[in-house]
């Protein structure tokens, strides 16, 4: 029957209206992920614009011009050394960490559906610091690459600790269970490390440098090292991204529909210590980010976690970049470290979407 002939009865017409309005929200959709899609573009072109910002402005005035050709043409000139060894390597790690602590916030607000929730509640960044004290107080190391890995030791251990006290008795790992381990597990390590601190001056005038959070000093190893973690910890919370969708609706929905609960929280409470243990291993403690990235992704795409994530790991690494690069020119001749900086600009924007927009538990 042709569409002219359908048209010519009421009740045909009518019949023939009902089609067309449910096909308007794929249209819609579409359009939605058309979007969404373009800002992720920008997001990138954004990243690479900070990221060759990064690259050029440093305590030490290079003309654009030698930089740009200097990074195409290595030639062993000072100039090109201070590019290849350490402003690439210094950028390439704030890309790595900044996408580490935005997607580690995201996966967290999402595991515990508290929208105030970052990284740190799972004792992780506490347990990377007392890996750290352990490292210098203890075994006398000094070099960033040196107390990297018991920093990472640390946080592995203080997310084990947290889920095995969350998840003790009969009951499973509840979000609630595991945020009050967390804070368990918090107050103890900091008290632990600031008790070994105050009994070691030469360990706390080391630990205060890391504790403060920067990117500087370190070279292409301590990439190389966090790459893998952070690799790994970005492919499990992304694969975790449609299940935790589910369970945003509770964990009843989330079971009906087919996700194993248990066993999604316990992957997503790794992929945190994966992706926040080694940024705080590689960078040291870096507060707002994992915080406020995540709000800024929802503000734009709205809940679905695998746009959140997407956005929350090119977000978060401008987000600290700048910061890097405006701590550098703030600073000038020296530079402010990066974890001052984020602080800075993270609590101002947080307190801007809090009170632009009614936090609800998600």
């Amino acid at each position: 029957m042709s569409v002219e002939s359908r048209a010519v009865s009421g009740p045909q017409t009518a019949a023939a209206d009902k089609p067309a309005a449910s096909a308007a929200p794929p249209r819609t959709g579409r359009v939605g992920a058309a979007y969404r899609g373009l800002g992720l573009v920008l997001a990138l072109a954004a990243l690479v614009l900070i990221g060759l910002l990064s690259v050029w402005v440093g305590t030490r005035g290079i003309p654009f011009t030698a930089t740009w050709h200097a990074l195409w043409n290595p030639d062993g000139s000072e100039t090109s050394v201070i590019i290849h060894d350490y402003r690439i390597p210094r950028t390439l790690l704030g890309i790595l960490v900044g996408a580490a602590l935005g997607l580690a916030g995201a996966l967290m607000q999402a595991l515990t559906r508290n929208p105030l929730a970052d990284p740190g509640m799972l004792g992780v960044n506490l347990g990377a610091s007392a890996g750290v004290v352990v490292a210098i107080a203890f075994f006398g190391v000094a070099a960033p690459l040196g107390y990297v890995w018991f920093a990472l030791a640390g946080a592995a251990a203080a997310s084990t600790g947290v889920y095995l006290l969350g998840s003790s008795g009969r009951k499973i790992a509840s979000p609630e269970r595991l945020v009050v381990a967390g804070a368990a597990v918090t107050a103890v390590l900091y008290a632990f490390n600031w008790a070994v601190l105050l009994l070691d001056p030469r360990a706390f005038d080391q630990f205060r440098f890391w504790t403060v959070g920067s990117l500087a000093g370190r070279y292409g190893d301590i990439v190389l090292m966090a790459l893998p973690f952070i690799a790994v910890g970005l492919v499990l919370a992304l694969v975790l991204a449609p299940s935790l969708n589910a369970l945003a609706m509770g964990d009843q929905m989330g079971r009906a529909l087919g996700v194993n609960v248990p066993r999604t929280r316990a992957l997503g409470a790794v992929a945190v210590m994966l992706l926040c243990g080694a940024a705080t291993a590689a960078a040291g403690p870096i507060g707002f980010v994992g915080l406020a990235v995540p709000h800024i992704a929802r503000f734009v795409v709205g809940p679905d976690q695998r746009w959140v994530f997407a956005y929350s790991m090119l977000i978060a690494p401008v987000l600290l970049l700048g910061s890097d690069v405006l701590g550098r020119v703030l600073g000038a001749p020296g530079e402010v470290q990066v974890g001052i900086v984020t602080a800075f600009i993270g609590a101002p924007l947080f307190i801007a979407l809090c009170r632009r927009r009614k936090l609800v538990m998600l």
